[in-house]
């Protein structure tokens, strides 16, 4: 099997944030249970750090642009840390959409072509890219 542009590090830190998505599915589908939540918020950052490195990952969150998100994303986890697991994922939820909503708008064109369901699909993962601001910051100095 052909290996991908990936480095072995990169591999990894994909792995550990596929962990962390399940984690966290997991952490919901048992009614938010926060050790489950708590393990893949950590799992997710750990992936998110192996796959972009250290100081990328710091530039993601600490960007101007997308202080609003970075906020509500550290709150989120600091309150499912603290007990308070409904009011902290929606926290997380709302700072993750402002934080990743530019993606939406990336996705959008590969739903397209989803049978049937893919202009639908599109078309509302593009008003959710709208929504985040994408349009606002048009991609201007990303660090990823």
């Amino acid at each position: 099997m052909p290996t991908l542009w990936l480095s072995d590090s990169q591999k990894i830190g994909v792995a550990f944030c596929s962990g962390g998505f399940f984690f966290l599915i997991f952490g919901l589908i048992l009614f938010f249970d926060r050790a489950l939540l708590a393990m893949g918020n950590i799992l997710f950052l750990i992936g998110v750090t192996m796959l972009l490195g250290p100081q990328r990952t710091f530039l993601f969150f600490a960007r101007k642009q997308k202080w609003r998100g970075s906020l509500a994303f550290w709150a989120g986890i600091l309150l499912i840390l603290m007990r308070w697991t409904l009011i902290g994922f929606a926290v997380e939820c709302y700072g993750i959409f402002v934080l990743f909503g530019e993606f939406f708008k990336t996705i959008a064109g590969f739903a397209y072509n989803i049978p049937v369901v893919g202009p639908y699909l599109s078309k509302a993962l593009q008003v959710a890219g709208d929504k985040a601001g994408a349009n606002e910051r048009a991609h201007k100095d990303l660090p990823v």
